[in-house]
């Protein structure tokens, strides 16, 4: 199924790549955030993609952070696509706020076995399962490798947060929570528990990450609640949850869903949009034809259209790959070649002899980019650049070696042409014929058609030129 698995580009450096969000810094400075189609239980990610999930959440906090931007403000720019967010980029809090209006899930297992204190507050003796609290309480854990509980006291004196901050962040969180508490509850769904992150903008407290998503949050059907409060179903991924124990072997989880579990897990998800938004995810309408920016063709075609729209990258890229610093000057004169054609490209150095390890990190990003791209290995004598490079990426390798004359060319061209199999290295002599071969293999519509205006203007000078010389 279409499913948006894992996200790259050479134009947009990684800041984060966390289990479900990948964060990438956009050309302004800003924050790029992509929300994948990942799901994570238990502390791992599944290797079973969920259809429309990461839309899904993504649509769901930016809805709710317009309903709730005349409480606190957010750092959200714009929706760019229905997987991604352009937001600021702000100074997180290590701190997650969470309030629980019911005593449920962790909170109810700790209650079982006798705990009545949770990050400070306490609760009385003889409540029942899924009962609902006089008022929400925020029980504070810390953002660390580990969350933990914490009392605010800690908080302050462990130098997490002021207690002038902590208080704010306490109060905005109960505003929010009885915003989304009303709003959903006139939709027939209690919102029993969740968390909200804060960060810093000049000074300024701010919401950032999600909000009221089936992710971070707990969600309950009211009337499911009323006709028997223990066992009512979580509305969110607690339906994978349930599956991974119930198949759980020698004391492992499932790495891995059925299709019908995946298909099943990705029609809650989007029931539950449906019914917060009012309307179905307009990404998951797949009964029709597909078509540019509707949503309904390929999920990474979709979001490298929206992103070239916004202006956030070009619709290509060519890295121009050096084996030493020296081949700079050489690698210049290809780059040049690409100026007027709006592709990106990028210089950079490693050397298949001396740090060859470090192409399989550069090798993830091409591999696994929401663009199409080639490579232009550029290493003279014994030209196991290219080679190398072929033999671990997904794209074309054009090797343009930097010889300095025809005789060093003779004796070492054969270490760029003669490469065994599963080696699919193109070489190219000249930088200009090197560029030119990129952007041909690129196959973009538009660059062919640029291409062919070129190829024609080359036809007219040459047949001006035999009308003149003909006249002599």
């Amino acid at each position: 199924m279409n499913t948006l698995t894992h996200f790259a580009s050479p134009q947009l450096p990684l800041l984060h790549r966390g289990k479900v969000r990948d964060s990438l810094r956009a050309p302004s400075g800003d924050r790029l955030i992509i929300v994948t189609d990942r799901l994570s239980a238990f502390d791992s990610v599944l290797e079973t993609a969920i259809p429309h999930k990461g839309a899904v959440l993504n649509g769901l906090a930016n809805f709710w952070f317009e309903k709730t931007a005349h409480i606190i403000p957010n750092h959200v720019i714009k929706l760019i696509d229905a997987n991604a967010m352009l937001v600021k980029e702000a100074e997180p809090i290590k701190v997650e706020m969470i309030v629980r209006n019911y005593i449920t899930g962790s909170m109810l297992r700790g209650y079982q076995k006798g705990q009545r204190t949770f990050s400070g507050v306490t609760v009385p003796d003889g409540l029942t399962k899924h009962q609902q609290f006089p008022e929400p309480i925020v029980t504070p854990t810390t953002k660390e490798e580990s969350d933990r509980e914490i009392t605010p006291e800690n908080l302050v004196s462990e130098g997490w947060v002021s207690k002038e901050l902590y208080d704010q962040m306490k109060e905005k969180s109960l505003a929010l929570f009885k915003v989304g508490s009303e709003q959903l509850t006139a939709k027939g769904i209690i919102l029993v528990d969740t968390k909200y992150e804060f960060g810093l903008l000049n000074g300024e407290l701010i919401l950032i990450d999600e909000m009221h998503t089936p992710d971070s949050s707990r969600f309950w059907s009211a009337e499911d609640y009323a006709q028997n409060p223990e066992t009512v179903e979580q509305m969110d991924k607690e339906y994978v949850r349930q599956w991974l124990i119930a198949n759980k072997k020698d004391g492992q989880y499932p790495r891995a869903l059925t299709p019908e579990v995946a298909q099943e897990a990705s029609r809650r998800y989007l029931d539950i949009y449906e019914r917060i938004v009012g309307e179905p995810l307009p990404t998951a309408e797949t009964g029709t034809a597909d078509a540019p920016h509707t949503g309904r063709q390929d999920a990474r075609a979709r979001m490298l259209a929206n992103l070239v729209q916004a202006g956030l990258i070009k619709d290509a890229w060519v890295n121009i790959v050096m084996g030493s610093p020296a081949d700079k000057e050489h690698c210049e004169k290809i780059r040049q070649q690409f100026e007027g054609y709006d592709v990106f490209t990028q210089l950079r150095v490693t050397s298949a002899h001396k740090n060859g390890e470090a192409i399989a990190g550069m090798a993830d990003i091409w591999n696994n980019s929401i663009e199409p791209g080639v490579i232009i290995a550029v290493a003279g004598l014994s030209n196991g650049l290219g080679g190398a490079l072929a033999a671990n990426v997904n794209v074309p390798v054009i090797s343009c070696p930097p010889y300095k004359d025809y005789a060093e060319l003779a004796m070492n061209l054969n270490s760029s042409v003669i490469m065994p199999s599963g080696t699919p290295n193109l070489t190219v002599v000249r930088p200009d014929n090197a560029a030119q071969g990129a952007l041909r293999a690129l196959n973009l519509p538009r660059l062919r058609e640029r291409l062919s205006q070129d190829i024609l203007a080359t036809k007219a000078k040459l047949r001006a030129a035999d009308e003149e010389f003909k006249q002599l």
